[in-house]
């Protein structure tokens, strides 16, 4: 009988409980060890009672990674590169790993990413990059069943993307220099994956369409107004009169078939103002006569809650992530790990690390995914589209950091004009 994986996580917070549901639902994985600026005590007992494994804290990454066999890094985006560093580290001094897992997005700027990739090239460790809506069993159901229409009518022309809901649980998420940007960088990269990815060809690598350009619009608008502002320096102690960061961004990537040459796009829209049920995913791809449509709040579960029982409702977030009401008519996702392709993405990468290999998403693809972030950035800096064909763009998005995530917003969003 072959040896589950030990998993050794990095990270504390909110994705690490999301994470620990999923693998709930994946066999050969346990969950060894913890490891995060707090200790994660909650998490561990959650490990524990569900069997999910040991659940050891531990004090460092460096004392945790001979103890595991592979590392998640679900951490705060300003800690991975330090993380990374210490993990190799441990692996140059004998920590027999198999294998690196990274949340999205893998870093806060491309010159992070590159040196990230760089680190565990060197040691030969096989990679994961966690994009969890490529994984969507609603995604790989749709190209499945289209795939000889595909085939026989041509792949996707037009994708549309978009992940929305009110705000990010955790300080760090909502401070542009700590997460490295506002919403583009923060749920942008889950829509500029699942879009690339739907528009590839069946039986393609997913890098396999070339990107060539990238144009985006950023903005400030609900937390930007003073009554949010305020919300939001009281609750998280973060101010955006002073470093802001944008809540809403819509763009377009436009992608060259290598082999036939034709042309596609790939439109995505990202927000922090989406005051509904909840968190709403939406995909939708257009092809020469067939399409697909896929939309997260469509359940098979509602329930009502009148006013006079709402009082019960222990918790809102059981029923549907970023829940915004306790009472009327709810959507409810029995399984929303599974749904949004958390249990996917963790069993691929199981797989993969079992035999020594990659996953299908690796960190090469998680820098792509960076570069394309960068670029909208920059197109929106520039009120320009950013052509990913030009040598001299692609040298400067190496170096670039957006005025954003310098803590310069105030230059750039909503024209530059002044938030008071």
């Amino acid at each position: 009988m072959t040896k589950p994986l030990r998993y050794g996580i990095v990270g504390g917070g909110f994705i690490t409980a999301f994470q620990l549901k999923a693998l709930r639902q994946v066999r050969g994985v346990e969950v060894a060890g913890l490891v995060s600026r707090r200790p994660p005590e909650q998490l561990a007992r959650y490990v524990r009672e569900h069997r999910l494994g040991e659940g050891r804290i531990f004090a460092s990454v460096k004392e945790m990674v001979p103890n595991v066999d592979v590392v998640a890094l679900f951490g705060p985006n300003f800690t991975r590169l330090e993380v990374v560093e210490e993990m190799v580290d441990a692996v140059k001094a004998g920590a027999p790993l198999v294998g690196v897992i990274c949340e999205k997005p893998l870093a806060r700027n491309l010159a992070e990413a590159r040196r990230m990739v760089e680190l565990v090239s060197r040691v030969g460790l096989p990679t994961a990059y966690f994009e969890n809506q490529i994984h969507m069993k609603s995604v790989a159901g749709a190209r499945a069943q289209l795939r000889g229409v595909m085939e026989a009518m041509g792949p996707p022309l037009l994708t549309r993307s978009g992940e929305e809901h009110a705000g990010p649980h955790s300080d760090w998420f909502w401070d542009p220099v700590r997460q490295g940007g506002g919403v583009m960088s923060d749920m942008g990269c889950h829509c500029l994956g699942v879009g690339w990815y739907a528009l590839t060809p069946p039986g393609k690598a997913p890098r396999f369409l070339v990107p060539q350009s990238v144009s985006a619009d950023l903005a400030l608008l609900k937390w930007g107004q003073p009554r949010w502002r305020n919300e939001l320096l009281a609750k998280h102690a973060i101010d955006y009169a002073r470093t802001p960061a944008e809540d809403f961004a819509t763009g377009m990537v436009t992608y060259r078939n290598p082999e036939s040459g034709q042309l596609v796009k790939s439109q995505f829209t990202v927000s922090w103002m989406f005051d509904k049920q909840g968190l709403r995913m939406a995909l939708d791809a257009v092809g020469p006569g067939y399409a697909f449509e896929m939309n997260t709040l469509r359940s098979p579960l509602e329930v009502f809650i009148g006013d006079v029982a709402a009082a019960g409702l222990a918790d809102t977030e059981m029923a549907l992530e970023k829940s915004q009401a306790s009472r009327g008519l709810l959507t409810v996702q029995p399984n929303e790990a599974d749904l949004y392709g958390y249990t996917d993405e963790n069993a691929d990468a199981a797989t993969a690390f079992s035999q020594r290999r990659a996953a299908l998403l690796d960190w090469h693809y998680g820098l792509e995914i960076v570069r394309l972030t960068m670029a909208a950035y920059l197109s929106a800096e520039r009120r320009a589209t950013v052509d990913l064909t030009d040598p001299a763009t692609c040298q400067m998005l190496e170096t670039y950091v957006p005025l954003i995530q310098q803590g310069r917003g105030a230059e750039t969003l909503n024209g530059g004009s002044s938030l008071d």
